[in-house]
């Protein structure tokens, strides 16, 4: 699968919209079929900065979505939101889900 985490810096007066802001593109990327998962997390560090993490199912799903008319719809309508640019690691990992944490497995219940 492809593994991204991208780090977004948003202006501060936009801050506590940005989850409605990227709603249009979460949604649209959420459909397709080579999404593994699209999740967005606020840094408690940070109230201006958040976090995206993201899979595709391979590099064709990956291609698909960066060629997709909602990405380039977001390379439009969410720049101005943002103090910077936002940061990236991108990485071809071999696996297609999440592995479990062995080192704070939790006891069968």
């Amino acid at each position: 699968m492809i593994f991204i985490t991208a780090k977004f810096r948003v202006r501060p007066e936009h801050a506590d919209r940005w989850p409605e802001i990227s709603a249009e593109f979460t949604r649209a990327t959420h459909a397709e079929p080579g999404c593994l998962w699209f999740d967005w997390s606020r840094s408690v560090e940070e109230p201006t900065e958040y976090v995206l993490v993201e899979a595709f199912r391979d590099e064709e799903a990956g291609a698909a979505h960066v060629q997709s008319a909602h990405f380039k719809a977001a390379q439009q309508t969410l720049p101005p939101h943002l103090a910077e640019t936002p940061r990236i690691v991108n990485m071809t990992v071999p696996q297609d889900d999440w592995s479990l944490l062995g080192e704070m497995a939790v006891p069968e219940q």
